[in-house]
């Protein structure tokens, strides 16, 4: 977790919203892929962290399918990267901070209980959570000038 609030800090420093993965082979320890968020630098709305980080590992990995593998995000996925993490056959999702608003995985839509969902993640929530929340809202704040 501790690389994906790394990445999430350097989103912040590029004026994205900081949110950062890490994509790691919890056999090895090796972290096969990490980003942060980028949907205003890339001109992309779909260039959140967890889809930066998907697309990059499975390029690593020469797959599309990333089974067994974990992702590490400091916030609750959107339902958007839900469905990626779904299809990507990510083995486990550790998230830190609740996104109660856009949330898409305990909140929402809460893809992974969906009948239609065919792959279905561990998921451990609330892991850094403090951190990462007060990343995010100093970040807002500090946008907002208050």
């Amino acid at each position: 977790m501790r690389i994906a609030l790394d990445m999430a800090q350097a989103a912040a420093r590029s004026e994205e919203a900081p949110i950062g993965a890490a994509i790691v082979d919890p056999a090895s320890g090796e972290v096969i892929a990490a980003a942060g968020n980028a949907p205003i630098g890339l001109h992309d709305p779909t260039a959140h962290a967890e889809i930066q980080a998907i697309r990059a590992a499975a390029q690593a990995r020469g797959n599309y399918r990333l089974t067994g593998l974990w992702l590490f995000v400091t916030l609750e996925p959107c339902a958007m990267c839900a469905g990626a993490i779904s299809h990507a056959r990510i083995g486990r999702l550790v998230y830190g901070a609740d996104d109660a608003k856009g949330g898409g995985v305990i909140h929402g839509p809460r893809v992974f209980d969906q009948p239609t969902c065919h792959w279905r993640p561990s998921v451990v929530g609330g892991v850094l959570a403090d951190e990462s929340a007060a990343m995010l809202r100093g970040f807002f704040r500090a946008r907002r000038g208050v």
